[in-house]
């Protein structure tokens, strides 16, 4: 890595749901493996639909039942300085995957990957949308965050350790 900070951002369609809960729990791990100092850790959206909004209150609420506290957050949209600024893009889908590479300058394309990529052989490669369906999508989508967290959590301690 080029900076003595690894820079990750997680980003899905409006930073309100999948994006919100990946930062929380990563942020969490990221603590508890005493590597504040070394990771810095941010979301956002491809979309400006929740600009300014905090996360969702069922992420929120889901989240924190598990410990995760997600209420300092608030969305926001991708930028064009992210791509330089950050060393890991982490699109929760296919589908914001595509957005981001349409927006990357190509110099900066080799950080782009699928949030899920991080996690066990054999998971879901994308991270569903929980917004329309009910508060058991809010867990799954936990579930899977928790663990790509950790696989992403030790890959970078591959990479910075």
């Amino acid at each position: 890595m080029s900076r003595e900070r690894v820079r990750v951002l997680f980003v899905c369609m409006g930073n309100l749901c999948r994006s919100p809960m990946a930062e929380g729990v990563f942020r969490e791990q990221v603590r508890r493996a005493g590597l504040d100092e070394r990771i810095a850790i941010d979301s956002a959206g491809t979309h400006d639909y929740h600009v300014g909004d905090p996360p969702d209150a069922r992420a929120q609420l889901a989240a924190g039942r598990r410990g995760y506290d997600l209420a300092g957050q608030r969305g926001r949209q991708v930028s064009r300085a992210d791509f330089s600024e950050f060393d890991y893009l982490l699109a929760m889908d296919e589908t914001n995957l595509r957005i981001l590479r349409r927006l990357c300058p190509s110099e900066h394309a080799h950080k782009l990957k699928l949030f899920m990529e991080f996690s066990a052989a054999g998971a879901p490669r994308e991270v569903p949308d929980p917004y329309y369906g009910g508060d058991q999508g809010f867990e799954d989508v936990l579930d899977m965050v928790e663990e790509a967290s950790q696989g992403l959590l030790d890959h970078l301690l591959r990479q910075i350790l």
